[in-house]
């Protein structure tokens, strides 16, 4: 059998597959919910074939179109160098799905926020507006972290007693619904202070949160890399006391290197957030809708710097937490030796690039 027909036959499975309606949902919210994956189906194509796969950022962060993914077959992968070939596309020039694809696979992230950006800019009108918003199950993930965001508005309107919300939702249906005579006159107040109208202020508590649900996102992702690149560094220090990889000059040179790069980026990264924190606490002090909007450009200025540099992170470590789950921390020296200076080194430089090209920290203080 030939590459085109295993190929077809992956497709088949593929649509077959689609249509068990649990295991198309549970693809689907993954997709929405990550930062490395990004499901075709909204997205304008020709092929039909193409619609029912995935674009997927690989250990090296070069995306390539996933056409069948399960735990009997595991998941095929083909290059968009390679499509024409595999979909047997005859027309003279590319094709111009192959076209799409080369472009959306060189985008550093495909989270819902990078994308309504990066998509903007490449002019890609998906078929469906929720296709870029958060599943509701990971919304109710976040509200922790909304919670911080929440406070200042329900003291803003209705006093700092009556701060029993549980998430975003909840509190914008408050304000839409205020019915009291005080909520009312304190929603008057709150409309003054922005410098808005009364009707208004429900469309800026969608875009507000919207915005710092973008930063729950981000941080919730990144409060999940930072304890698994701390583990790598204490790995990677293990193995260089280890008598013949200290003997190495490649093996060490690549220690070094990860070790510079991996702590430049949480550093990074973190001061990122550290600045969001002060800004927005800011804002409260004297809210206006200008305020607003510095804060609001602010963060979503740098969603794809951030995007990009959180996913390539999350897919280095889930590599590295997938090729050694379960291994004794002491055991597999040689092999995770040589998967630093591989899989792991590989792609890290382009991390370090996605971050070095947004804004700098000491331009957000």
């Amino acid at each position: 059998m030939n590459r085109e027909d295993t190929v077809s036959q992956a497709l088949a499975m593929n649509a077959s597959d689609a249509d068990s309606a649990a295991a198309s949902k549970a693809a689907l919210k993954e997709s929405r919910d990550s930062l490395h994956i990004l499901d075709l189906q909204d997205i304008p194509l020709q092929s039909t074939a193409l619609q029912r796969s995935r674009l997927l950022k690989n250990m090296q962060l070069k995306g390539i179109v996933e056409v069948f993914s399960g735990d009997s077959t595991g998941s095929g992968q083909i290059s968009p160098d390679h499509l024409n070939k595999y979909l047997q596309w005859e027309e003279a020039g590319e094709h111009p799905d192959q076209t799409l694809i080369h472009r959306l696979a060189r985008l550093n992230s495909y989270d819902v926020y990078s994308l309504r950006i990066e998509l903007r800019h490449l002019d890609i009108a998906v078929n469906n507006v929720e296709a870029l918003r958060l599943s509701d199950d990971k919304r109710g993930e976040l509200n922790d972290y909304m919670t911080s965001f929440t406070k200042p508005l329900v003291a803003q309107v209705f006093g700092a007693a009556d701060n029993k919300l549980n998430d975003f939702d909840q509190l914008v249906d408050l304000f839409q619904q205020a019915n009291k005579e005080e909520a009312i006159k304190n929603l008057r107040l709150f409309a003054e202070k922005l410098q808005i109208e009364l009707m208004e202020v429900p469309l800026f508590l969608e875009e507000y949160g919207d915005v710092f649900l973008s930063l729950a996102y981000f941080k919730n992702h990144l409060d999940k890399i930072v304890p698994r690149v701390v583990s790598l560094l204490d790995t990677s220090e293990r193995l260089q006391r280890n008598m013949q990889l200290k003997a190495d000059p490649r093996f060490m040179t690549t220690c070094k290197y990860l070790d510079k790069s991996l702590n430049d980026l949480i550093t990074s990264i973190t001061g990122r957030f550290e600045s969001f924190d002060r800004h927005s606490a800011g804002m409260w002090e004297n809210i206006t809708a200008e305020s607003f909007r510095r804060v609001r450009d602010l963060v979503t200025s740098q969603h794809t710097t951030i995007g990009g540099t959180l996913c390539g992170l999350s897919v280095k470590m889930q590599g590295w937490d997938e090729k050694f789950a379960g291994v004794a921390d002491d055991s597999a020296i040689v092999r995770r030796a040589e998967y630093l200076m591989g899989e792991m080194r590989q792609g890290i430089d382009k991390i370090v690039a996605i971050e070095a090209a947004g804004p700098k920290n000491s331009d957000m203080n």
